[in-house]
């Protein structure tokens, strides 16, 4: 009989192994046969991989009554942050990828997304409501530099006056302080900023590749003071972990400027169980069994119930006292709650601006 090989952490990356997808049709394990000869179980560095498609459509629509928009975008698939608790993480399976390591190295780049999103807008059956930047894979991740799909996707917003809200971990946003800025000021752009923890040591375990958590807390106060509406998620809350710094980001999201905030109870659906659970025997093995046991206590005795109205926050006493805390805090501190903030977004200005060789209107 052989004995299976335990995953070892990857410096630099949030899930410890690379999981089968639930759609394949075969599962692999590392297992010692007796020829490891006492090699390091993946002596190769896990290097990132970008490829490419040519998308027919970019406009997401979802009818879910947990979130404060319609119609989202994403200009990548997976995300190079690496942030263990995505709970974008499953839908890699649909592309044959693995929701663990995969996900944070094998990226799918959109690189016409700003020339599908403007056929779409000029559809003549279009009608304007916000679009969500970010609400599954961040569109300000590392890849971005380089690839600015997501700056030439809010070029073509401006352009159409179109309201943007968007959702990130990287102080890379203030890059299109440009674009967002003008827009901004006509109630047509805001922006979440998502902060798990303001232990930097902890982030860079859960969220790898995501800039620190100061650095995310500075460029909430940029954004406040280019104008434009800063909401700080305090996303996930990891229960026995991060839970207990719920007042101390909503503290700091006050003083740096932001105008909302917003939490999100850890999210553990499909493989994203099992990926949190090697995280926290490697990580966190004293606190493993709180932490899952918190998790069932919020979901009828299951680690995570997909329900609507209750996925994002749970029931029964924790979560009651999680929300408690979180309201005390915002009124102590004077924010907003971010849906609130979001529906303040104009859509009344939405207009298709004229191309090259278009016939002008007589009227």
């Amino acid at each position: 009989m052989v004995d299976l090989i335990a995953a070892i952490a990857k410096k630099g990356r949030g899930a410890v192994s690379n999981r089968t997808g639930r759609f394949e049709a075969q599962s692999r394990h590392a297992v010692d046969d007796g020829w490891n000869l006492g090699e390091p179980n993946d002596p190769v560095p896990l290097r990132t991989v970008v490829t490419t498609e040519q998308v027919r459509t970019v406009i997401a629509k979802n009818t879910s009554p947990d979130i404060p928009f319609n119609q989202s975008l994403n200009p990548y698939k997976g995300c190079e942050h690496g942030c263990v608790y995505c709970f974008a993480r499953p839908t890699h399976a649909y592309y044959g990828f693995s929701p663990g390591l995969d996900f944070e190295s094998q990226l799918i780049a959109k690189p016409n997304a700003a020339e599908i999103l403007e056929r779409e807008l000029r559809h003549p059956h279009y009608r304007c409501q916000i679009i969500q930047l970010g609400a599954n894979t961040d569109p300000y991740q590392p890849i971005e530099k380089t690839q600015q799909i997501t700056r030439r996707v809010l070029h073509v917003l401006q352009r159409f006056q179109h309201p943007v809200g968007i959702t990130t971990k990287s102080d890379l946003v203030l890059r299109d302080l440009d674009i967002l800025a003008p827009m901004a000021a006509k109630n047509l752009a805001s922006v979440a900023i998502s902060i798990t923890t303001l232990d930097r040591d902890l982030a860079r375990r859960l969220e790898p590749r995501a800039p620190t958590p100061m650095k995310r807390l500075a460029a909430v106060k940029k954004l406040a003071e280019a104008g434009i509406p800063a909401t700080v998620m305090i996303a996930p809350i990891i229960p026995a972990l991060t839970d207990q710094e719920l007042e101390r980001i909503i503290e700091a999201a006050a003083l740096a400027g932001a105008t909302s905030a917003v939490y999100i109870l850890l999210r553990l659906p499909r493989e994203i169980a099992g990926l949190f659970e090697e995280w926290l025997e490697t990580h966190a093995p004293l606190k493993r069994d709180h932490v899952l046991s918190l998790m069932r206590q919020s979901h009828g005795g299951k680690v995570y119930r997909s329900q609507f109205q209750t996925r994002m926050a749970g029931t029964g006493p924790y979560a009651e006292m999680i929300n408690r805390r979180y309201r005390l805090a915002l009124r102590k501190r004077g924010l907003d709650d971010q849906r609130a903030a979001e529906r303040k977004l104009q859509t009344n200005l939405f207009n298709c601006p004229p191309r090259v060789g278009d016939q002008l209107s007589l009227f």
